[in-house]
């Protein structure tokens, strides 16, 4: 059961294989070794828990926005409620983003455990950086606040390229606040 390695090939040429290399047959796993799949199903299992949380918390928000059926002490204004949806697309858009690579990098036989704090860490920074990016956005627009729905979307964009974004502003950075 010989797999070729896929750590040194070019990643276009990784996605034209859709064998990853293998031959018929050789459908056990690469990672049965060192509890690595237990490793895996556990980052799996994260992403897929926070996903659940933050879906829940986007319907409560949703219907405590639109209908108020939850009974609370305190109503949320419309720009906390623009903020939190900001935070709820950017956790989405991260945990995709994050999901995506962690079946990318199992299934092309690159998945290493080095990246586990990367993979937990990016959804929560998503959602903070896609707060952040709308509030920016509102400041310098002649609208006070977003309706969720940009919110949201806005704020799924940012959190799905965050990798990016964080490393775009990074270089806005250092041009603007570069010592001379």
């Amino acid at each position: 059961m010989e797999t070729s390695s896929n750590i040194d090939k070019n990643p276009d040429e990784i996605c034209k294989d859709p064998s990853d290399g293998r031959k018929p047959g050789d459908w056990t796993s690469r990672y049965n070794k060192d509890g690595a799949m237990g490793k895996i199903y556990f980052e799996a299992g994260y992403l897929l828990t926070l996903l659940i949380i933050v879906c829940i918390i986007a319907i409560t928000l949703g219907i405590q926005c639109k209908n108020q059926f939850i009974k609370c002490d305190f109503a949320l204004s419309p720009t906390v409620h623009s903020y939190c949806f900001a935070w709820v697309g950017g956790m989405l858009g991260g945990i995709v983003f994050a999901s995506k690579w962690l079946y990318h990098t199992v299934a092309k036989g690159i998945w290493n455990i080095d990246r586990r704090l990367w993979r937990v860490l990016s959804p929560l920074l998503s959602g903070v950086l896609a707060v952040m990016f709308v509030v920016i956005i509102c400041c310098f627009n002649t609208i006070e606040v977003f309706s969720i729905q940009k919110s949201c979307g806005i704020g799924f964009l940012v959190g799905y390229f965050s990798d990016n974004a964080i490393g775009k502003l990074s270089e806005l950075a250092n041009v603007f606040f570069a010592k001379q």
